[in-house]
């Protein structure tokens, strides 16, 4: 598609989204939603493509709801409809590549919600976060009611999202939100740094199984749901190219070839699909709940 408030581009297999409505503050709308999503999906079934980053062009990340949009504000009564922030949110969390954002400036409402399902959230020391809706009588949007205790914790999300105030890049570092802090003119090159050093030495299938295994984690109350997934997943990397050439390159000092394709591997593990109404009652083998497998 064409794309009007964001730019999309592919090199070096990072595949780089640019908010561009600097002029709005990259005020979010309907259509910036829909395009972040167009984007995230090309970059998830583009198999050159192995990390994803999401920046902002103009003095701040996105400033939240574009109230002169109209498009995005109305309740809508389908039961299947997505509301914008989760048509980011949902693409992210589910993305087999990980993800990185460079925030700077003014990150709220769904500038810092849909920011959420990412791996990693570099911010400019300039930036600020605002979880801001119970004081526009609105309520968290892009699955943050979720996200943001994994991330932070249930008592400091209940602070920002409950007083709704302004919070500092150098306290969103210390409460576990932000991964790191760089003076704002350096932010871009810190995150295209950090891509490229897992585009080319990290594994994508490892980098999938990793990213969306711990997000299915956060839903089981033990460890037997890791360890059912380990009895999968570790057999399989016994006997993967990429684990071959894992430590190949290891051993001679070279930089990995890895040639493993995520979206061709993940479907192998049902437990990766984070769609609750699909997930098994308890962790399965082969098909089976593991207390019936091992009933057997």
């Amino acid at each position: 598609m064409d794309f009007t408030t964001i730019i999309y581009t592919v090199s070096e297999r990072i595949a780089t989204i640019t908010l561009n409505r600097p002029a709005a503050r990259n005020g979010f709308t309907l259509a910036m939603a829909d395009e972040l999503n167009a984007a995230l999906n090309a970059a998830e079934s583009d198999d050159y493509v192995r990390v994803v980053v999401v920046r902002a062009a103009g003095h701040h990340f996105c400033v939240g709801m574009d109230m002169n949009d109209d498009s995005t504000i109305g309740a809508v009564e389908d039961p299947l409809w997505d509301e914008p922030a989760t048509r980011i949110a949902r693409p992210i969390a589910e993305l087999n590549k990980p993800v990185i954002v460079a925030i700077q400036g003014a990150a709220v409402g769904a500038g810092v919600s849909m920011t959420l399902p990412a791996d990693f959230r570099l911010a400019a020391d300039d930036a600020r976060f605002g979880f801001v809706f119970a004081r526009r009588g609105l309520f968290p949007e892009g699955g943050s009611l979720w996200f943001l205790p994994q991330l932070v914790g249930l008592g400091k999300a209940k602070e920002w999202m409950i007083s709704g105030r302004i919070i500092s890049a150098e306290e969103a570092f210390d409460a576990g939100l932000v991964t790191s802090i760089h003076p704002r003119d350096e932010l871009w090159s810190a995150a295209e740094t950090l891509a490229r050093e897992i585009a080319e030495h990290v594994a994508p299938v490892s980098a999938a199984v990793i990213r969306r295994g711990l997000t299915a984690m956060a839903a089981w109350g033990s460890a037997e749901a890791a360890f059912a997934i380990d009895r999968q997943t570790i057999p399989y990397a016994f006997t993967s190219e990429d684990m071959t050439e894992g430590i190949a390159s290891f051993l001679e000092k070279r930089p990995p070839r890895f040639r493993g394709v995520a979206r061709n591997v993940v479907s192998r593990f049902p437990w990766l699909n984070t769609k609750r109404q699909e997930w098994p009652q308890q962790p399965w083998v082969n098909g089976a709940p593991a207390s019936e497998e091992k009933q057997r």
